[in-house]
C-alpha cells in the first residue's frame, strides 16, 4: 500500500498539507517498504486561502492509502477524505522512517479496522467495491 508524507525535510512528518514542501511516497507491506517517489512544490505556500495550490498535491497522492501530517486544513481534509485517503495527523514532527517500521508491524498483525479499510482502497486500485451494508434493504411484494 502506499503511504504519502507531507514534509520539509524529506525525512520527517513536519509540515502542513497545504504550506509542505515535497510530499514523499513509499509503498509498505507486511515485508518492508521502499521509497516510490517525492513530490516538490515551490511557490506560495503559506496559508491565503488559495485553494488551487491543494490540487497538484491532491494529484501527488491520489493513489495512496494514507496521508500523514503535521496539520491540514478542512477543506484540504475533506479534499483528501474525498479521494478515499486516510489523513493522520502527527502531533509533532516524526521521523518518517519510524512510522514506516510501525506500519510495517501492524501489518504483520492483525490491522485496525480504518487501516484494513486503507488496504482494501489498495487492493481494489481505487475502484468502488460494492457493500451490500451501503444499500437500503429492498422489499418486493
Amino acid at each position: 500500500m502506499k503511504i504519502a508524507f507531507a514534509t520539509q525535510d524529506k525525512e520527517r512528518v513536519d509540515a502542513h498539507f497545504g504550506w509542505a514542501k515535497a510530499i514523499v511516497v513509499y509503498e509498505v507491506t507486511p515485508q518492508g517498504h521502499h521509497f516510490v517517489e517525492s513530490f516538490d512544490f515551490g511557490g506560495k505556500l503559506e496559508e491565503d486561502g488559495d485553494e488551487d495550490k491543494l490540487a497538484p498535491k491532491l494529484d501527488a497522492i491520489k493513489d495512496c492509502a494514507i496521508l500523514y501530517v503535521a496539520a491540514i486544513g478542512g477543506s484540504g481534509a475533506a479534499r483528501v477524505v474525498a479521494l478515499k485517503i486516510h489523513p493522520i495527523k502527527v502531533p509533532q514532527p516524526e521521523p518518517i522512517h519510524e512510522i514506516l517500521d510501525k506500519l510495517q508491524q501492524v501489518l504483520k498483525g492483525t490491522p485496525p479496522p480504518w487501516l484494513r479499510k486503507a488496504l482494501e482502497k489498495d487492493a481494489r486500485s481505487g475502484a468502488r467495491a460494492f457493500d451490500f451494508e451501503d444499500e437500503e434493504e429492498v422489499h418486493h411484494g
